[in-house]
């Protein structure tokens, strides 16, 4: 499968999907676990893909979203931004609003990796 038919299945299938450095209990750079922080703060449901694991991933997501850094938080599909957008974000109340307005999913429990990476 080419990578952007991965990507776009992984998008497809996780309503709120972080793409990080390491994993949601062992970040592998500080950006990356600020980032699950704020996601765990407003109570989102995520699944997340380890960069590190899936080099393929790692280089073809930055030509995907048009993004070149990491972490790359999405949610519904549509890439929200990075670290300091959902910083952003959470300090505004957007973020909250955001996660809230994602439809709960039965195959998805609070911190999923991906099976696809």
């Amino acid at each position: 499968m080419e990578v952007n038919d991965r990507i776009s299945k992984q998008l497809a299938t996780y309503p709120v999907l972080l793409y990080m450095k390491g994993t949601p209990d062992f970040p592998q750079c500080g950006f990356s676990a600020k980032t699950v922080a704020l996601l765990r703060d407003v109570g989102a449901e995520f699944a997340y893909v380890n960069i590190f694991e899936d080099p393929e991933v790692r280089e073809g997501l930055k030509t995907y979203s048009n993004w070149p850094t990491f972490p790359q938080l999405y949610v519904q599909g549509e890439l929200i931004g990075g670290c300091d957008i959902a910083m952003e974000m959470h300090e505004s109340g957007e973020l909250q609003e955001l996660i809230n307005s994602v439809p709960a999913s039965e195959s998805q429990t609070s911190e999923t990796q991906t099976s696809e990476s």
